[in-house]
């Protein structure tokens, strides 16, 4: 098993699922192995790969039950990347996963493991702390953060860092802050040219060089079932994600 990184923030509709989806289309274009998990009961990051949930067999679900289930659930995409993906009944196994014993939160830890061989494993995580989101942090070597461009996504990041360190803490010792990502920047906004000066300066080389911009492509492709790359590869959204990829590579590289 390669690297495995939660995609993660508490607050809602900051392109956490957005990044799930187009950066593991950017790695496997890189000829990285990559997995996407869809950890969200929504199954956006399901959808937003092309993947017609009503048709799946065994989705992420019947894996966490039954890690031995695992690799049969994954599907692979034409972008590249293979995804275990969510149905709507992942909801129901927050309240199977609390009635388990004190391994319920290493149970994505076991999937990992059984759904064989990749370079980088992505985790979608739901947009707030469950049972869910707190398996995908104890199964996670980092933590990406995506961050809006705007005033109240400032607010959410000083809960969500003390959530890791809770984790890092209590059950993954080793977990870390990958990185923080901003995204949705408006280049014409001046709070969203302030809000990222103000992420940059506060958490320094935690944040990636790459900005996600605002981009009508990047919001058009889930409705088309594709990642950005698949759907306009020459639209500034593509090209933001794939620059994210390869500094994600420099830095697998300096390791």
């Amino acid at each position: 098993m390669g690297r495995t990184l939660a995609i993660a923030n508490q607050k809602g509709g900051v392109g956490k699922t957005t990044t799930a989806v187009n950066l593991s289309a950017a790695l496997a274009q890189s000829r990285r192995r990559v997995l996407l998990v869809d950890m969200d009961p929504q199954g956006n990051a399901t959808v937003g790969s092309g993947v017609v949930r009503d048709n799946l067999e065994l989705s992420v679900y019947d894996a966490l039950l039954d890690p031995a289930a695992a690799a049969a659930a994954v599907v692979r995409r034409e972008s590249g990347h293979h995804i275990l993906p969510a149905r709507d009944d992942l909801a129901g196994a927050q309240v199977e996963l609390l009635d388990m014993d004190e391994q319920r939160y290493f149970r994505l830890r076991e999937v990992l493991r059984a759904a064989g061989e990749y370079d980088y494993v992505l985790v979608d995580c739901p947009p707030s702390l469950n049972i869910l989101t707190v398996n995908a942090l104890a199964a996670a070597h980092g933590v990406l953060i995506p961050v809006q461009c705007e005033y109240y996504s400032l607010e959410g990041l000083a809960a969500l860092t003390r959530t890791i360190d809770r984790i890092r803490d209590s059950l993954n010792k080793s977990l870390v802050i990958e990185g923080m990502l901003r995204t949705m920047h408006d280049t014409r906004n001046a709070l969203s040219r302030e809000v990222s000066e103000q992420v940059a300066r506060y958490f320094g080389d935690k944040v990636y060089r790459t900005i996600v911009p605002r981009n009508v492509r990047l919001a058009e492709a889930p409705g088309h079932g594709m990642p950005v790359l698949a759907y306009d590869m020459h639209s500034s959204g593509a090209t933001a994600y794939l620059a994210l990829a390869g500094e994600i590579l420099r830095k697998e590289n300096r390791a």
